[in-house]
């Protein structure tokens, strides 16, 4: 079987990130899970959007968190991506490629798929809205039915952070989710091997993991797995899967499920 594939802000490398078909492409390609970044509006609703600014990403400006939802939602966050539209024609340009993405569409498109799907959920910090950020979340997992996971349930939500505080908050509001913490350096009081507490995932950047080779083997051995983002090249590929990763997040995941023999 080998590790989890996880798309990471959807099939990204082929069509805008973060956009409903992005995401369904990753599901048509057979990805084992999904990986989005979520803010709050003004108004306090979750969108997937990555970047604390619009300017990237869509035909806005300024920053999301200053924005409601149906002023985002009147925004174009496709047209920048080569993929949008498709340069052979074969998918109808349509709002799935543009539109806005709310968290909660989200939900909805994986419980849809009528697989086991798992979906990795990144909180932004620092945010103008705090702690909200993981109450909104919890909260709206809850009304779901996504917020205390069984063994039977196909589609399993998992929330990660950079923050070491957010981890924290989440598995306080909901002690049952699983919690990654999100690492592009390696901080002082890891070794060996641990995690603030109830968080039993790290996922290093692919970088840290070439430039530190006993950090997978050290949080493994401590009864940590481990995902590592972002995996696009083959050299990176080939680098995970020698040291025995449980979860490769990537822009392409056909790409790795084609190497895996999937």
């Amino acid at each position: 079987m080998g590790p989890l594939v996880f798309a990471h802000r959807g099939s990204s490398a082929d069509l805008p990130e973060h956009t409903l078909a992005a995401y369904l492409r990753a599901l048509a390609e057979g990805a084992d899970g999904l990986e989005c970044d979520v803010r709050l509006t003004r108004d306090g609703h979750l969108v997937c959007v990555h970047d604390r600014r619009l300017e990237r990403t869509s035909n806005g400006t300024g920053l999301v968190s200053a924005r409601t939802l149906a002023e985002l939602e009147a925004l174009d966050f496709g047209s920048w991506h080569p993929g949008c539209p498709p340069v052979d024609g074969a998918e109808p340009l349509d709002e799935s490629h543009t539109r806005l993405l709310t968290l909660g569409r989200l939900l909805d498109a994986v419980l849809d798929a009528g697989r086991p799907v798992q979906l990795l959920i990144e909180t932004k910090h620092p945010s103008r809205y705090g702690r909200d950020v993981e109450r909104r979340l919890v909260t709206l997992l809850r009304r779901y039915g996504l917020a205390e996971p069984g063994a039977d349930d196909p589609v399993r939500v998992t929330v990660m952070s950079f923050s070491p505080l957010a981890v924290r908050r989440l598995h306080d509001l909901a002690p049952r989710l699983p919690t990654v913490l999100l690492m592009d350096g390696l901080p002082r009081w890891l070794w060996p091997g641990r995690l603030p507490a109830g968080t039993r995932v790290a996922a290093p950047k692919v970088a840290l993991v070439r430039a530190r080779p006993r950090l997978v083997p050290t949080l493994r051995a401590a009864g940590n797995q481990v995902y590592v983002w972002t995996v696009n090249k083959p050299d990176d590929l080939e680098l995970v899967l020698d040291v025995g990763v449980d979860g490769i997040i990537t822009d392409r995941p056909a790409h790795a499920l084609a190497r895996l023999g999937r």
